[in-house]
């Protein structure tokens, strides 16, 4: 009986290492995609050409998108493996912003854009004003479990 309650002990164990060396990976990627991201700014801002800034604003945002992604997989590892649901949202508002600016050519989809941004904000909001522990009963819920 014990080594059945050993190897139930020890699954979860592994799979989470598992986890954890697989997200190691994937930020040291997107560390290198930082990078070459840092290398397309400067590429854009010494090139003589015409200047594109929907290009670089872009880049830019992309770059954040990057940065909060690894910031998100830096947060995981220090809040005892949690991803924190604002940094998911802080992703999608950046990433609709980044569909905005690029892909605007059409008004109904920019409005729906724009609507995916709002009800981003408006869950954050949400989640910031409700608290982290969930409250306890209010004294008539435990009254009538109580009868």
């Amino acid at each position: 009986m014990k080594k059945i309650e050993w190897k139930i002990t020890i699954i979860p164990k592994v799979l989470q290492l598992f986890l954890n060396f697989c997200l190691i990976i994937l930020a040291l990627i997107m560390s290198f995609l930082l990078i070459v991201e840092i290398i397309d700014f400067i590429k854009i801002i010494v090139s003589t050409g015409k200047r594109d800034f929907k290009l670089f604003l872009a880049n830019i945002l992309i770059f954040f998108l990057y940065f909060e992604f690894i910031t998100m997989i830096v947060k995981y590892f220090k809040e005892d493996y949690h991803f924190p649901l604002r940094y998911f949202l802080y992703i999608g508002i950046t990433a609709m912003v980044r569909l905005i600016i690029v892909d605007h050519e059409h008004p109904t989809d920019t409005l729906i854009y724009s609507l995916v941004i709002l009800i981003l904000i408006v869950s954050y909001f949400i989640i910031n004003i409700t608290p982290l522990e969930r409250p306890k009963r209010s004294f008539f819920f435990n009254k009538k479990e109580e009868q």
